[in-house]
């Protein structure tokens, strides 16, 4: 499951490059570096579910919030809502 997850990730990005937006890049980036230490979380804690993944990236919206601008975390949420779509259909 932790791969379907990495290949959805992975082609929601080139799309999202192949679309040249600054905002849409800046919040893909950001969220494949989290998306990544999630991953391998999971993979050490042998829960590899979507609830898990939803909950772990979660944590990780709550720190963006503190490190980020009000601007920059909403790009980055809606970002996550967007893959977060993607990786449940």
């Amino acid at each position: 499951m932790l791969e379907q997850y990495d290949l959805q990730l992975e082609q929601w990005i080139g799309e999202i490059v192949a679309k040249g937006d600054d905002d849409a890049l800046f919040a893909s980036g950001y969220l494949q570096g989290h998306f990544a230490v999630v991953l391998a979380e999971l993979e050490a804690e042998d829960d590899h579910s979507a609830a898990a993944l939803a909950e772990k990236m979660q944590q990780c919206l709550k720190l963006a919030a503190k490190e980020l601008e009000d601007h920059d975390y909403r790009l980055v949420a809606d970002a996550w809502q967007e893959l977060q779509q993607r990786l449940s259909a």
